[in-house]
């Protein structure tokens, strides 16, 4: 089990001893998917906390006419996971699944709890953790609702140089909140500027 990656991620917000390392590395769990593997599907109760060591996955839901809505892409480096459905133990609304083959390790909501108990300080991580992504969370709703496609689309390729290109056109236009023929005028309008 690869744990470098983790600890360095853990290392940004704060400093663990051998002992606080041995038992946070204790308490996770490697897991492998393969390419449309599913992590987590709708109706199911989302059971870990998952930090992506290698691929990308997606969160999605599916609209009463087929349609995936893409809430957010989770690459290396990142946490993924349905919180509400996590923290309290209740179906999921959201698929999540791999669109490449990726490596994540997990943590269990009983053992997070343990773990806060142990180390206290993991409290602080989670929480500065979980302010990012409610921040994170807040700017894009404000941007679906008040930016045009093509900023939509700018401010996708600016924050996320390279993920575009792990990416199908109907996922990234899935995330835009557009049609992919529309995405496709999209980058040929931005293409001739």
């Amino acid at each position: 089990m690869d744990i470098d990656f983790i600890l360095q991620n853990i290392s940004r917000h704060i400093q663990l001893d051998k002992t606080e390392t041995d038992f946070f590395i204790s308490i996770l769990q490697s897991k492998k998917l393969k390419r449309k593997e599913f992590l987590l599907k709708q109706g199911d109760i989302c059971k870990t906390e998952n930090f992506i060591i290698k691929g990308c996955l997606r969160t999605y839901t599916i609209d009463e006419n087929g349609f995936e809505h893409v809430v957010m892409f989770g690459i290396e480096d990142w946490w993924v996971g349905d919180l509400f459905s996590f923290l309290t133990q209740s179906p999921s609304t959201y698929y999540i699944d791999a669109i490449e083959e990726s490596e994540i390790l997990q943590i269990k909501k009983s053992d997070l709890d343990k773990l806060y108990e142990r180390v206290p300080k993991f409290e602080r991580f989670f929480r500065l953790i979980l302010q990012n992504a409610f921040i994170a969370q807040q700017q894009r709703i404000n941007q679906n609702l008040s930016f045009t496609a093509e900023q939509r689309y700018l401010d996708f390729i600016t924050k996320h140089p390279n993920l575009e290109q792990r990416l199908s056109q109907k996922q990234v236009s899935a995330y835009l909140g557009i049609t992919p023929v529309f995405l496709s005028m999209l980058r040929k309008k931005l293409s001739q500027k």
